[in-house]
């Protein structure tokens, strides 16, 4: 090893003792209880494949965190198109709104959406003094709640990758292509979306991966009726005192996210969409 080579090693020597000592450390701890308790061998992981609430949890999981990507990519694009395309000063506003539900408690946030969905809180007195409905629908403590207090916070992590990606889109490509009688929808069908397409993947992968290790939120919308995946770790290992199957859903949550920086590694430059190597 050359002489300048082990300068920077032990530049990152201490960085790379920390990053193991509290998180590689931990998650091969982790690791090695989900197949040793209660006992040695791979009991816990069977339960993938043998257990119904396992494998309920794992679909409503995923099917909660999909809903929610969907939506938030949706909501996240219109409003990170409006975004690029307003002029300097209107960019700051709509960019401090973005970020300011950043700055608020997801605590507070879900508290909040407890009161505006409960049966007697404000959407449904607004519809039953519409009288668009004649009772009051159950809008919260079920999945409905969860993906709508799940969507509120994961449009901010959507819109950013995607303003990222927009504003690199030379504006002289739209304006040449107006200029050739392009109708606005062919230019954002031919030239916008393809161009914002590695912002799009990059918001997608990065609300999922986020969703996938909600807890608050799931705890406080869903009532405990409807348990996802970190929530149900949380009930193995803290009320239960089953440490072998929450750290083996724990262990399955972190392949699962490792797998998927591996498929989204495969479609897109990851250095592009992080704004390193441009």
């Amino acid at each position: 090893m050359r002489r300048q080579d082990a300068g920077w090693w032990l530049l990152i020597l201490p960085a790379f003792l920390l990053m193991t000592a509290f998180y590689i450390a931990p998650i091969a701890q982790v690791l090695a209880i989900s197949f040793t308790e209660p006992s040695p061998g791979l009991g816990n992981y069977e339960r993938l494949f043998t257990s119904e609430s396992v494998q309920r949890v794992i679909l409503t999981t995923l099917r909660i965190c999909t809903i929610t990507t969907v939506l938030a990519l949706l909501l996240g694009y219109v409003l990170a198109y409006r975004i690029a395309l307003a002029s300097e000063s209107a960019r700051r506003w709509w960019i401090l709104a973005v970020l300011v539900p950043l700055w608020i408690s997801v605590l507070v946030r879900a508290f909040a959406w407890v009161t505006l969905l409960r049966r007697q809180g404000l959407v449904n007195n607004a519809l039953m003094e519409t009288g668009i409905i004649t009772e009051p629908l159950q809008l919260v403590w079920n999945e409905f709640g969860i993906i709508v207090g799940m969507v509120h916070y994961m449009v901010p992590y959507a819109v950013l990758p995607l303003l990222a990606s927009m504003r690199e889109i030379d504006p002289r490509l739209l304006a040449a292509a107006r200029g050739l009688g392009a109708p606005r929808f062919t230019i954002f069908r031919r030239i916008f979306l393809p161009l914002s397409l590695p912002g799009l993947i990059a918001a997608g992968v990065l609300v999922f991966i986020f969703s996938l290790g909600f807890y608050i939120t799931p705890a406080i919308l869903g009532g405990g009726k409807t348990l996802m995946v970190a929530e149900w770790i949380g009930l193995q290992i803290l009320d239960l005192i089953r440490w072998g199957l929450g750290t083996m859903m724990a262990t399955v949550l972190v392949v699962a996210i490792l797998a998927t920086l591996a498929v989204f590694s495969r479609l897109v430059d990851l250095r592009r969409v992080f704004g390193s190597g441009a």
